[in-house]
């Protein structure tokens, strides 16, 4: 993309520090309040650096030594760095559902970048919901941004087994429900699963984010492939840095970069990687910011014709540090270049073809070539039906295939906290072909959507060797597990969707192969039940909470706010 070098006249912070009068010269002296010299900021890009670090985040415990490197990238290239924190989003700690907080960060970015003096900002984050959430907010003030991944942790080990963050915890949480290990070997198991700084090591949301991101343009090519201990990964952080004053100077901005079909790229990628089932919400919410059209046909396309290449957990066996030794990222879409479009710019003012062009592949077991896939076709599934009109989502990738075509009777629990008093009961009426459902954890009904998908397998059953069942939610699940869970029921049964309808003994049918999810009763029982069904009392009468429920679109929308997701433009605010 060839764009016109903007001249210092038209920086974005300059109409803050050249404003006439007191509001210009006020800006000066607080600078200088703050150990800044004139020189430091006079006539330079004023570059924003939203780092999501917290000591809750502990996936980005190397943000603060990472923002000294940005910052000296930014010094470096003639820009003055100004570090702005902004909400971890911890998926570990906050409660109740990150993805509520994911809206929030949006905003905060969003009103954090238009009211202060930046001319382009450098995002880090790297846990699940700080990914879109960032981006999102860049997207809707749509200036230059450049995104830095916090890389994911080496990989877990633990009595000779290789272990995968998340997925082996789910293993092993199983291994001890059935009484297959005790207490101290289920916590050993698990604390060895996160060894170093970083994000989780499998292909879960946090790794799918942060590729989906690199794929769309908006990281240094291949960034989020690096570990985040490797000492590539400090020299990434300055050349983000380094770049980001560049982009601003070429005025090479959000909207530049993420377009139609950068957008479709992203949905190939995430097919080949098996990524997580999260990506679906969070690809159309960052769609929408920017007034593009994608919704969950797109994700079926892709899924029909892009196999999984990417042989990572938990649909496959390694982890993302094998998966940088192999060539990460760039490998990948080489590998796939025959679906992508090649001539998308990128954060470092190239092609996509042209920086994937001489990527190479280091373990074909790793990143396998398109003939020889993991799985044959694309890991996610859309499916829709009378259980879910506006659709719903499976990993098939990550599922016993056994099931993929099944029919059985439901066993319904009105909500997670009815789930946990009775999915353990020794006189729970469930059988291996039982169909687990749980109502009233979608985006207005838990609140905020958590990942509570993969139901837990009544622990009677586990005794006799079960570990995977068909289960369905209006919840969404961790890119870190697995099984055969149909996700993200919209709409959601808080909001009347016919999720809410299922009662106990109802046959349902998952047909994968039809992409279909049906619950299979009469048409004038289904409207019977319509009509008799009530709405639920809010969970909230005030605060964020409130205006959440009032906003939140439903999860096949990209569970963002509705006047957010809206088209149209905030003006710049006037410094007086």
């Amino acid at each position: 993309m060839n764009k016109r070098r903007i001249a210092v006249e038209e920086l974005r912070s300059q109409h803050w520090f050249k404003a006439p009068g007191k509001p210009g010269v006020a800006k000066y002296y607080r600078m200088n309040q703050g150990g800044f010299t004139t020189e430091d900021h006079d006539r330079k890009p004023i570059i924003g650096i939203i780092s999501t670090w917290s000591d809750f985040a502990t996936c980005h415990t190397l943000f603060p030594e990472r923002t000294e490197q940005v910052k000296r990238g930014i010094w470096q290239a003639g820009g003055c760095p100004m570090v702005m924190p902004a909400m971890s989003v911890s998926e570990s700690f906050v409660k109740p559902s990150t993805l509520m907080y994911r809206n929030f960060l949006a905003m905060e970015v969003e009103e954090m970048i238009r009211s202060q003096p930046v001319d382009g900002v450098v995002l880090m984050g790297g846990c699940d919901k700080t990914t879109p959430g960032l981006v999102m907010g860049a997207a809707s003030m749509n200036i230059p941004a450049i995104y830095l991944p916090a890389g994911a942790m080496l990989r877990g080990n633990w009595h000779g087994q290789v272990l995968g963050t998340g997925s082996s915890g789910a293993e092993a949480l199983a291994e001890y429900r059935a009484g297959k290990i005790d207490e101290r070997a289920y916590r050993e198991m698990v604390a060895a699963t996160v060894r170093s700084p970083g994000t989780c090591n499998v292909m879960g949301t946090a790794s799918t984010m942060t590729a989906l991101v690199d794929v769309l343009g908006l990281t240094l090519p291949g960034a989020s492939s690096i570990p985040a201990v490797d000492n590539a990964h400090a020299r990434m952080a300055e050349h983000c840095g380094r770049r980001i004053v560049d982009m601003v100077w070429e005025n090479l901005r959000v909207g530049d970069i993420v377009t139609p079909a950068s957008l479709e790229n992203a949905v190939v990628a995430d097919m080949a990687l098996s990524g997580s089932t999260n990506s679906l919400i969070h690809l159309v919410a960052m769609a929408r910011r920017l007034g593009h059209s994608l919704t969950l046909d797109d994700f079926a396309k892709a899924s029909e014709t892009i196999p999984v290449i990417c042989n990572l957990m938990p649909s496959g066996k390694y982890l993302m540090e094998d998966f940088f030794y192999a060539g990460g990222l760039l490998a990948l879409l080489r590998k796939l270049q025959s679906h992508l479009h090649l001539a998308c710019t990128t954060a470092n003012g190239r092609s996509l073809g042209e920086n994937i062009e001489k990527a190479e592949t280091w373990n074909d077991d790793v990143i396998r070539p398109l003939d020889d896939p993991v799985y044959p076709a694309g890991g996610l599934v859309v499916l829709s039906g009378s259980l879910a009109p506006r659709g719903a989502v499976l990993k098939r990738s990550a599922a016993e295939p056994r099931l993929l075509q099944h029919t059985g009777p439901a066993v319904v629990f009105r909500n997670y906290a009815d789930m946990l008093a009775r999915i353990d009961d020794p006189d729970l009426a469930v059988t291996p072909d039982s169909v687990l459902v749980m109502q009233d954890c979608g985006p207005v009904g838990a609140p905020g959507m958590p990942e509570w998908g993969m139901l837990p397998i009544p622990k009677k059953l586990l005794h006799q060797g079960v570990r995977d069942m068909v289960r369905i939610s209006d919840a969404r699940m961790s890119g870190t597990h697995f099984g055969t869970c149909v996700l993200h029921v919209s709409p959601e049964s808080r909001v009347g969707g016919p999720l809410a309808l299922v009662r106990d003994g109802d046959p349902i049918r998952l047909d994968t192969e039809g992409r279909r999810i049906d619950l299979v009763i009469d048409a004038n029982e289904m409207e019977r039940r319509q009509r008799a069904w009530q709405k639920p009392p809010p969970h909230y009468s005030r605060g964020f909470g409130w205006m959440y429920s009032e906003q939140v679109l439903q999860a096949d929308e990209g569970c963002d706010f509705e006047f957010l997701a809206r088209p149209g433009a905030t003006p710049e605010p006037e410094v007086r």
